[in-house]
């Protein structure tokens, strides 16, 4: 996500956004609202202007043309074709260049970029509902809806926002979802991926009832329910061991580049306790479930202490309708990304 604002003896004078890959970057938008304005100017953008030929050509080119005098930005990008270089030609080119304001803030806005191209796995949403004494479900196992319509919206968005959507085979056994996007935003298809290290997944189940592919991860080849599910429409991988590592491994090999973690409560804790995570979103109901054998949100074993307990950073609560939001990320992931990334 980028914008971009030309500034004249303190007017803004044009600006623009990237709307979606293939159009115009922010800054060509920018520049060309601004006109003649721009000579001289100061291009303001949260990202380092491209400099090589991708689907557009390259923005340095157009800011030097527009005889932009200063340009400020927040952070390099760190995609290996730009990395540094952007500024490197601006500044040949007699422009000043100045990175660094408002640093966390950008870093934040586009974490999901920058986690793939710095750390080089896909970014990971881990993703909850649960009442406010912390239960995903009743004892019986009871579970829609804890949430009002608008945070249930909320999750159909994060789908959206995502590039596969990931659930234990506990999950399908239990709810048989379909993990479908029905927002109609985006228009390419995403994958859908069962964690089932036995391989217990259904050929019946509704996942494969649905257009779009289905990647069911496992640690057994047993060839007659191999056969079924692949029959069925799924594609079975089998790993030496299914862990949160070498699954969001293959996934970046297939091009994915975030991935969304419904559940349960095992999958998620094994994410969390692997570090294979960044952000955190809980959709929190004014519900009191109560019952000793009512589920949380993260099984596992826990943390040996409180002292070792991840605590979340960037906090935020938003409310929605009769329910609250608390997004946090990951200890360190913002930081370490923004330290990256300072120019």
């Amino acid at each position: 996500m980028v914008g971009a604002v030309v500034v004249q003896a303190g007017e803004v004078v044009g600006e623009g956004w990237h709307v979606r890959p293939g159009e115009p970057h922010a800054e060509t938008i920018a520049l060309a609202a601004a006109g003649e304005a721009a000579r001289g100017a100061t291009l303001f953008v949260n990202l380092e202007p491209c400099a090589h030929h991708g689907r557009t050509p390259p923005c340095t080119d157009a800011v030097i043309a527009a005889g932009v005098a200063r340009v400020v930005a927040c952070h390099v990008d760190p995609d290996p074709r730009v990395r540094g270089q952007g500024f490197a030609r601006l500044a040949a080119a007699g422009i000043e260049v100045e990175v660094g304001r408002q640093l966390e803030t950008a870093v934040k806005l586009n974490w999901q970029y920058l986690v793939r191209q710095v750390l080089g796995r896909p970014a990971v949403t881990v993703k909850w509902a649960m009442s406010l004494d912390g239960r995903i479900a009743l004892a019986t196992g009871e579970s829609q809806w804890l949430t009002a319509a608008p945070a249930r919206r909320h999750a159909l968005m994060l789908r959206e926002e995502h590039d596969a959507i990931l659930v234990g085979s506990g999950t399908v056994l239990a709810d048989d979802p379909r993990l479908t996007r029905r927002l109609g935003l985006v228009s390419r298809s995403h994958h859908r991926v069962v964690l089932d290290r036995r391989l217990r997944l259904p050929a019946t189940a509704r996942l494969f009832t649905e257009t779009g592919p289905v990647l069911v991860y496992t640690e057994t080849d047993e060839r007659e329910r191999r056969a079924a599910i692949e029959a069925a429409g799924g594609e079975v991988v089998c790993l030496p061991e299914v862990t949160p590592a070498a699954v969001l491994a293959d996934l970046a090999a297939r091009g994915v580049a975030s991935v969304l973690v419904e559940g349960g409560s095992e999958v998620a804790a094994a994410f969390v306790a692997a570090g294979c995570y960044d952000r955190v979103e809980a959709l929190i109901a004014p519900l009191l479930l109560g019952g000793r054998e009512a589920p949380g949100p993260l099984g596992g074993s826990g943390s040996g202490s409180l002292a070792g307990a991840p605590r979340l950073e960037a906090t935020s609560i938003l409310k929605l309708g009769p329910d609250l939001l608390f997004r946090g990320f990951r200890p360190g992931c913002l930081p370490d990304l923004s330290a990256s990334l300072a120019g």
